[in-house]
């Protein structure tokens, strides 16, 4: 049986302003899902609340909407896996080997406390599977405690979005929160490229995570060379 993925979206469509839309950094959810499908991998997608995950405008624009991301906007069947994704109650952790949370600023909002997210990310990593975001898909971390109470993040090396980009992209300001700084108030073990958005990918084990959207195709490509040294496929 091959390996079956778990990738985690966001349900939200805006930050705290109604005004300022945001949502799925869509590369990142493609370049990695087609990292997995060229390997046989069955693959599923979950959100906090189900239903649509929306698109973060910004990835959709030249040039960061690469030929990757672009297919998939004009493929009907791609897109319609969007507007009818699981909630974590439709599914049962036992038949995934990894959760794979994607990013876009959305994810800063409903990844962080929702309890569904938290049970299929703390099963799966208990029983050997491997936990892995991209981007601010870490923000899905940042809560996620194992069954003895300990945050899964404690004392584990990890990276995601840096505080240092979303100042060079200009959205500081409107952030909820500092990212990076919370993953090392909980004791995280953060990591981040001298240079910012190149691909960065940081392994402990079977945590995976890449920096930002540029990192997400290496991101799958690492999790698919651990899968292979604990699941022959």
């Amino acid at each position: 049986m091959s390996p079956r993925i778990l990738h985690v979206v966001s349900n939200v469509a805006h930050y705290d302003d109604p005004n300022h839309p945001t949502g799925l950094w869509l590369s990142e959810l493609t370049h990695a899902y087609h990292v997995f499908e060229a390997k046989g991998f069955d693959q599923r997608i979950v959100s906090p609340k189900g239903g649509v995950s929306p698109l973060e405008p910004r990835a959709l624009k030249w040039p960061l909407l690469d030929a990757s991301a672009r297919a998939w906007l004009n493929d009907k069947s791609r897109m319609a896996l969007l507007q009818s994704t699981a909630r974590p109650a439709d599914i049962n952790p036992a038949d995934y080997d990894v959760i794979y949370f994607t990013g876009g600023h959305a994810v800063m909002w409903d990844f962080p406390d929702s309890e569904g997210l938290q049970r299929i990310t703390r099963e799966i990593w208990e029983r050997g599977g491997i936990v892995s975001a991209v981007c601010h898909g870490y923000c899905g971390l940042l809560n996620t405690r194992l069954s003895d109470g300990t945050l899964l993040v404690k004392g584990k090396r990890i990276t995601g979005f840096s505080w240092a980009e979303e100042v060079l992209a200009g959205v500081a300001r409107y952030m909820p929160y500092n990212a990076e700084a919370e993953m090392k108030k909980r004791g995280a073990l953060y990591e981040k490229a001298l240079l910012p958005f190149v691909s960065n990918v940081v392994a402990d084990g079977r945590l995976i995570s890449g920096q930002n959207p540029f990192s997400a195709k290496a991101t799958a490509e690492k999790i698919v060379s651990a899968l292979g040294r604990v699941h022959p496929f």
